[in-house]
């Protein structure tokens, strides 16, 4: 009987061993482990002997070209232009390894993908900015709302059901990596670029959020990418305008920013690309993040062990370009470690200047087979070359299916936040006064059409009054629309105020600002005022004395739609604010 006790011991003593070599084990091998094949511990996780060979066939020109992802309109009158004839070039020529889809519309974004792979030496990646859908970029494809709006419905979910939705569009179009998600946290009420494409500035609900679309994306077969490492948030500048600068000590970035790409990482994100941000924090200087050896390379490649590819944000952004020196700014983000060179302002410059350097050992040809060879990995995952082309005739029937368009409708009307409420005001019921509804369009611009077809569905819904307040409205129009809110029965000020890249500031005018002061002040408070964000929420934080105040954190005729239903007492609104309107001190 003794010896059945010795083999249990024995037993034990080898569990006991490999359980403690599995608990010493760091975060990624443990990951690696039990890596799934949409995960980058997966993809980059061995060497592929077929690969090995291409790279061994290829010239120095042939993988520098592999680096570089050029741009394009997606119209079809660009087609036979001069821009679309040079692009055409490059393709043939193996200079440029993918192409970015900018604004068009879906059919002719899969013709031109085609028609760019038929003539490519090596199938081509195609990506695009597709943080709210493929309709950012593709006229005709589903429209989602805003990562803030993801969040605020507190369902990963919808986030992994989104993504999913947005990745099997963007394959009918011919698009293999979409620049999603945006992980960015954004603690700074004041960010004029980021904003509502953030999931907010809660860290365990981002992370909850990304990770979902990032599994959405990738099981689906398109490359997630990570923006803008090492963290975009916290800063009061747009980078496509001047170069943005990251206040933040070490300390505070590897506890707050860095949390979402680190998850992301251990997540098996394929992508992550590097912001045009200065962070002195890290490098003690204003060199931007993007071209930056001890960020690029030191911190995400080394300290945070990611392997797979990095890309710099767009090299014809202000932050970076002053427009003359595609070639130095070419050569410093090759030189920091990154693999994919994106939006280069002249493609053709960027790829000579970058084999020159080569040559000269400026940069070294091992760190360009690296580079090579992740960006072979990925294509192969992708199996781009058995799925090269698309077939045009399914297009119509695969994008903006009705089932898409139900999800936008579900997101948009569960993330919808009522901020503050007076019960007095919602939903909007009929007094009897005879003063009907005054609906006050909020705008930051002057357009006429903003609002326009929302103004006129809710004038359906409740008889009444629209009337603007832009920047240049005048002081006779305020004060007619100061006497129209005293005789209406209620009033809701409709804010169309959007943070979008390159937009600039969130302030409204003083004069706009004093206006709606005096008006939440003026009114009695039985009265129902109620503002409708359409956009940012920061911006309710601005008016303490509007008793009731609603956001969508977006503009599109889903959030339209649901504000319609919460007027009239057919929707109550169960979104949560993944953010604090003034901010965060973490």
């Amino acid at each position: 009987m003794k010896a059945p006790s010795r083999i249990s011991a024995a037993l034990l003593s080898i569990i006991l061993i490999v359980a403690t070599a599995v608990a010493a084990m760091p975060a990624h091998a443990k990951t690696q482990v039990s890596a799934k094949k949409w995960q980058a511990h997966y993809i980059f996780s061995h060497k592929d002997s077929g690969i090995e060979k291409e790279l061994g066939r290829m010239t120095l020109e042939e993988k520098v070209g592999q680096m570089i992802i050029a741009q394009t309109e997606s119209r079809f009158n660009s087609v036979g232009t001069s821009s679309h004839r040079q692009l055409q070039r490059l393709v043939s020529e193996g200079k440029v390894g993918g192409i970015m889809f900018m604004k068009g519309e879906a059919f002719s974004a899969a013709m031109m993908a085609n028609g760019f792979q038929a003539i490519a030496p090596r199938p081509l990646l195609m990506s695009a900015d597709m943080e709210r859908g493929l309709a950012m970029r593709l006229a005709g494809a589903t429209e989602f709302p805003p990562n803030m709006a993801l969040a605020a419905t507190t369902d990963p979910q919808l986030a992994f059901s989104m993504a999913k939705a947005i990745a099997s569009e963007a394959r009918s179009a011919g698009i293999h990596q979409s620049y999603s998600p945006n992980v960015d946290l954004n603690s700074n009420p004041a960010n004029p670029v980021i904003n509502t494409r953030s999931f907010g500035d809660n860290v365990e609900l981002a992370i909850s959020m990304s990770n979902a679309m990032i599994e959405g994306l990738q099981k689906n077969g398109i490359v997630a990418t990570a923006k803008h490492f090492p963290g975009h948030g916290n800063v009061t500048v747009d980078s496509h305008l001047a170069l943005p600068v990251l206040g933040a000590s070490r300390h505070r970035l590897f506890d707050y920013e860095l949390k979402p790409f680190k998850a992301a990482i251990d997540h098996g994100i394929i992508s992550i690309m590097t912001g045009h941000l200065a962070v002195p924090g890290l490098t003690g200087t204003m060199e931007p993040a993007s071209i930056s050896r001890a960020i690029v390379t030191g911190l995400l490649r080394n300290e945070l062990g990611f392997k797979g590819l990095i890309i710099t944000d767009a090299l014809n952004m202000k932050a970076l370009y002053n427009g003359s020196n595609v070639g130095d700014i070419s050569v410093k983000a090759v030189k920091a470690g990154n693999d994919l060179l994106l939006f280069s302002p002249d493609p053709e410059q960027t790829h000579s200047v970058i084999v020159d350097a080569v040559r000269k050992n400026d940069i070294p040809k091992e760190q360009i087979d690296a580079s090579v060879r992740r960006i072979l990995l990925v294509k192969k995952w992708l199996d781009l070359k058995k799925n090269t082309l698309v077939d045009l005739n399914q297009i119509q029937h695969n994008i903006s299916p009705e089932s898409h368009r139900n999800l936008a409708a579900e997101i948009a009307s569960r993330s919808m936040t009522i901020v503050k409420e007076d019960p007095r005001h919602l939903p909007i019921r009929n007094n009897g006064n005879g003063g009907g509804l005054l609906n006050i369009i909020l705008q930051d611009k002057n357009n006429p059409e903003t609002g326009r077809n929302y103004a006129e569905r809710l004038s359906r819904a409740f008889p009444g009054t629209t009337m603007r307040i832009h920047p240049q409205t005048d002081a006779n129009e305020l004060a007619a629309t100061a006497a129209a809110a005293a005789n209406a029965d209620a009033t809701i000020i409709s804010s169309y105020v959007q943070v979008f890249s390159g937009s600039g500031t969130l302030k409204l005018t003083d004069k706009q600002q004093r206006f709606i002061h005096t008006l939440s002040r003026s009114l009695p408070s039985e009265k129902p005022l109620i503002f409708i964000s359409f956009g940012t929420p920061y911006l309710i934080g601005a008016f303490p004395y509007i008793r009731t105040a609603v956001c969508t954190y977006s503009s599109n005729i889903a959030s339209e739609d649901a504000v319609l239903l919460l007027l009239n007492g057919k929707l109550r609104a169960g979104g949560k604010l993944p953010v604090s309107l003034y901010g965060t001190t973490q």
